[in-house]
């Protein structure tokens, strides 16, 4: 079937080469008069006359609905009104029960950004294209991750540090999204790259490294945090709070859910974090041979380019972890986050140093470690070892078989 600009063609071929009158070509090519006429007039068919289409139901309700969507220019974002709202008001509120939603919902589409435009404002947030120079900056953020861990469906955080130049990312998972995980997923991301961004790190207001957001993007920095980015040498933005920011850091927003999606569909079956966070090195890896949108050339190419431009990294590495010194109980524990931690039992009474880093325990006598253990996430658990009570028990055999330490101790490989 031939298109409306052909059928003007062949019209205007066939006047110009064989003369043929209006009555001519009409009959030739079966169409009207009027047609022809437009063809010779011109090559491009007139554009479709769209009827204005009159509501007269809906004029009573225009000034209604306006004031509706004035309200809109004040309220919160998720409390603003809908067409279906809009409508259900009209009816409710002025019995205008006549008038159907689909005339309300097509004067709401567009009468609400005249209105916006008129105050000098757009519903639509307007996003400009940044450009990244090598190594500049980079975006941090923690993303929900379930996996099958030790035969239990459980969540974890995967930490993500994203170059934004690049797009070369380094994911880590924790138990939780805890102080010393944080600091640990920037150092183990910074030793992957083998530097650190020169210019800043972007952030949404975690907890973790903001104590209190001030007017505009001002914050109060929690000690630990400026401490740290001190010692690595680099700057933090901060994000707008709420959704309304999400786009200042969209790279890594996006970043979590790909990688869930390419690497970690189904849920990965692990027995412990450490062999999670082994799946994601390797998944790493495999992201640096991908393409980004737009892009000719590999991530591992982009990344090349920026790799030296990177700040070095300093001498020494930072301690994630926090200091505490907890007594050691009657029954050889320590409490640490709630959490109880046995010891050597010949540390009864004591206070001990304990260094408390994201995914492990370490106790301290002097500087000999005396208690390694798993940290644990459960409030007003107990995590014990059946040898830091071997001594007592030589004495008391008889309280073995009932002790907490051997029931823990069972299921064990070792045991």
């Amino acid at each position: 079937m031939r298109s409306k600009v052909e059928l003007f063609e062949a019209i205007r071929r066939d006047a110009r080469v064989e003369g043929l009158s209006i009555r001519g070509l009409a009959d030739r090519h079966g169409v009207h008069r009027r047609t022809v006429r437009q063809a010779l007039d011109a090559a491009e068919p007139p554009q479709r006359k769209v009827p204005q289409r009159v509501a007269p139901r809906l004029e009573p309700a225009k000034a209604l609905i306006d004031t509706m969507l004035r309200e809109d220019l004040t309220a919160p974002r998720k409390q603003r009104h809908t067409a279906r709202r809009v409508h259900a008001r009209l009816v409710d509120e002025h019995a205008l029960t006549e008038i159907t939603y689909s005339t309300v919902r097509d004067y709401v589409r567009d009468r609400r950004p005249q209105i916006w435009a008129e105050a000098g404002r757009s519903p639509q947030e307007v996003y400009i294209a940044q450009f990244h120079e090598p190594g500049a900056h980079a975006e941090v953020d923690f993303a929900d991750l379930w996996v099958v861990l030790a035969g239990v469906k459980t969540k974890v955080f995967m930490f993500t540090l994203r170059m934004s130049y690049s797009g070369r990312a380094v994911h880590r998972a924790f138990a939780s999204q805890c102080q010393e995980s944080f600091l640990e997923g920037h150092v183990h991301a910074f030793e992957q790259l083998g530097g650190v961004p020169v210019t800043h790190i972007r952030y949404d207001n975690l907890k973790n490294a903001v104590t209190r957001v001030l007017f505009g993007r001002t914050r109060i920095e929690s000690t630990r945090w400026v401490t740290f980015r001190s010692h690595y040498g680099f700057d933090a933005f901060y994000c707008r709070p709420g959704v309304e920011g999400a786009h200042e850091k969209g790279g890594v927003e996006v970043e979590g859910g790909r990688f869930r999606r390419n690497h970690l569909v189904p849920m990965p079956v692990v027995a412990t974090i450490g062999e999670l966070n082994l799946l994601l090195a390797a998944a790493d890896l495999k992201d640096d041979r991908r393409r980004l949108e737009g892009r000719t050339v590999s991530v591992a190419t982009d990344f090349a380019l920026e790799a030296p431009v990177l700040r070095p990294l300093p001498g020494e590495a930072f301690e994630t972890g926090i200091t505490l010194t907890p007594r050691v109980d009657r029954h050889a524990r320590i409490s640490v986050r709630q959490t109880l931690y046995s010891v050597p039992a010949r540390f009864i009474g004591a206070r001990l140093r304990v260094l408390l880093r994201a995914d492990e325990v370490l106790v301290f006598d002097g500087k000999t470690v005396v208690a390694r253990h798993e940290r644990s996430r459960v409030r007003g658990g107990q995590v014990l070892v059946l040898d830091h009570y071997l001594e007592v028990l030589a004495r008391k055999p008889g309280a073995l078989p009932g002790s907490m330490a051997l029931s823990q101790a069972e299921p064990s490989p070792v045991w």
